[in-house]
């Protein structure tokens, strides 16, 4: 594994390097054409495959490998179409929306809901207030229907592993029923259990424990958006 990951780091070094020589260009670009230079750029010099794995160690992979090169003339598409996704999704009271990277390098979104606003403590049945939130986010993955979605659920550290991880995964099937229930297609939806694996605050407060029972959705181009950037046809 350490002979693999100096593998991985001297093609990233590699990366960096003749990127640099390409030109001053790759840094001034605007915020519009970062999803060139992330699908284009860091597609061609790492590859899909190291960089899946280079994330996998992080636990950060979304979405599914193409196997390919994606260029940077349709990573700038994809990346402008994940911006006008992003946009609408801000829109959806009590979701929190950042831009990140799939296993493409390329352009994705991170939304998160907390558990506050989807289920009541302990339950995996959605409350009335989350209903909403969540048709309003269905909407637009009908009206974005070249994605992939993958649900994560997460709980806090309360109660033994076998009943959280239970929960976790109870949880992010009841997000993927109420999307299919609103004529969201199950093949593009993948869902994963987390239990308390990936905390993102302190489990030894209430408020800390409060963060850390979450779904988190990640919503990433399908190969059909990127044969179509490739083509140049993506709108």
């Amino acid at each position: 594994m350490k002979k693999l990951n100096f593998f991985v780091a001297m093609l990233l070094n590699c990366s960096i390097i003749i990127a640099g020589c390409s030109g001053s260009k790759w840094a001034s670009t605007s915020d519009k054409t970062k999803g060139g230079v992330i699908g284009g750029a860091g597609g061609v010099l790492i590859g899909a495959g190291i960089g899946a794995l280079i994330g996998k160690e992080k636990g950060a992979v979304v979405g599914a490998a193409v196997g390919g090169v994606v260029g940077a003339g349709a990573g700038v598409l994809i990346g402008n179409r994940m911006d006008k996704h992003k946009a609408e999704l801000e829109q959806i009271e009590g979701a929190q929306v950042e831009t990140v990277t799939d296993a493409n390098n390329l352009k994705a979104i991170k939304v998160t809901f907390d558990s506050g606003i989807l289920f009541d403590t302990g339950r995996s049945n959605l409350n009335t207030v989350s209903r909403e939130s969540l048709m309003k986010f269905a909407n637009s993955l009908k009206t974005n229907s070249e994605t992939d979605v993958t649900i994560y659920g997460h709980t806090d550290n309360t109660g033994s592993r076998d009943v959280n991880v239970k929960l976790s995964n109870e949880r992010a099937e009841s997000v993927a029923k109420f999307l299919v229930d609103n004529e969201i297609s199950r093949l593009r939806l993948t869902t994963e259990g987390k239990a308390y694996d990936e905390p993102v605050a302190d489990n030894s407060t209430v408020e800390g424990r409060a963060l850390n029972r979450r779904v988190e959705v990640f919503i990433t181009a399908n190969e059909n958006m990127i044969q179509q950037a490739e083509a140049g046809t993506l709108k």
